[in-house]
């Protein structure tokens, strides 16, 4: 609730009064003018007494609805859960990292008959067959989209993701798998699989078409952007096309590891002008200082261009995968902003604020 407040004062003839003849605390712009009470005080002025008259109004703030930067016009969440999910069939299951990479990435592409409406960015859950230790079906899991809305046969009836099959030896010494994943990375075409959702609005993609939409993405987190990327290059739609410029940073341990390389390759030669590519291979490359090149190590390279585009109002920061490498993006900006007198946790809640910065972490 907004409050205007006006005094008028009154006082004798005096040259040695300090007394404003009239003050206002907020801008007049603000102040209703609707017939109110008048309300009547005296105060002390040194020795002298002063009559104040005061009116005071109240006026409820107009409610200002917000516009979403984002693609979410018609955005639906949730239409399938748990107790009855839409059964759909793999369609495609291949893996798609090489046989001496650290751990196996499936890519897998599932019918929804255009029963399930995601958008880019979204995210889907999956129901593993079987029951868990206690009897009770398994826990649902989510997992980033990695088709466009067109799906990867164009027509809106599929739906594909990038996973990778846990793996992994406990305290124990005994070997671990991931229920889902290898669930999933095990799928034979025409196998039933289970799903919810689509669920989630914080990956949605920008709708300016002529953004900067920086993407930013460990292992498996490269799905959402795959999703961007094909809407971007790959398809023609009549009502969006992309002018901006795409740049996606990719870091993964090894070349074997690199996923849907050739597309995005393919992508840079459709649109040299528009997408920029850089990938950091943690275990074969380094920068020069000989440090390990991750995700952070390679944008450090370009830190002063970053920190230039971030002070635009249509740069777009998308960041999906590991933690950890947000810590180390944070250490890169905050630095550069501290040089110009800004501080970096205040500018980045901004960002947020605005939907320039998303994150989706694991």
């Amino acid at each position: 609730m907004a409050t205007a407040v006006s005094a008028a004062v009154s006082l004798p003839s005096s040259k040695s009064t300090s007394f404003p003849t009239r003050t206002s605390i907020i801008s007049t712009d603000k102040i209703n003018f609707n017939k109110v009470p008048l309300y009547y005080r005296n105060v002390s002025g040194g020795n002298r007494l002063v009559s104040i008259r005061a009116q005071v109004t109240t006026e409820a703030p107009a409610k200002v609805e917000k516009i979403s930067k984002k693609q979410d016009e018609g955005v639906i969440v949730n239409k399938f859960r748990p107790k009855e999910p839409y059964v759909g069939r793999c369609l495609l299951n291949t893996k798609i990292t090489g046989d001496d990479a650290p751990g196996e990435t499936w890519h897998m592409v599932f019918s929804t008959e255009g029963e399930v409406p995601y958008r880019e960015g979204q995210s889907i859950g999956v129901i593993a067959d079987g029951v868990d230790a206690n009897g009770k079906p398994h826990k649902l899991r989510l997992y980033s989209i990695a088709s466009s809305a067109l799906g990867d046969f164009g027509d809106s009836k599929t739906v594909s993701l990038c996973v990778k099959r846990l793996v992994y030896t406990n305290d124990k010494g005994e070997e671990v798998k991931g229920v889902c994943s290898n669930f999933l990375c095990d799928l034979k075409p025409g196998a039933e699989v289970k799903i919810t959702g689509p669920v989630g609005k914080e990956m949605l993609m920008p709708k300016d078409p002529n953004a900067t939409v920086i993407m930013l993405a460990t292992g498996t987190g490269i799905a959402p952007f795959r999703s961007f990327l094909w809407k971007m290059f790959f398809e023609k739609h009549e009502d969006y096309k992309f002018n901006g410029t795409a740049w996606l940073f990719l870091g993964v341990p090894t070349s074997s590891s690199l996923l849907y390389k050739e597309e995005f390759e393919k992508m840079k030669e459709k649109a040299p002008e528009n997408f920029r590519l850089d990938f950091a291979v943690s275990r074969e490359q380094t920068n020069e200082k000989g440090e390990k090149m991750y995700i952070q190590t390679r944008m450090a390279q370009y830190a002063e261009e970053l920190w230039t585009l971030l002070q635009k109002d249509n740069t777009f920061i998308y960041m999906c995968g590991l933690k950890g490498m947000e810590q180390g993006i944070d250490d890169i900006m905050s630095a550069l902003a501290e040089r110009d007198g800004i501080v970096w946790a205040d500018y980045k809640k901004q960002l947020k604020k605005a939907e320039q910065w998303n994150v989706e972490v694991y």
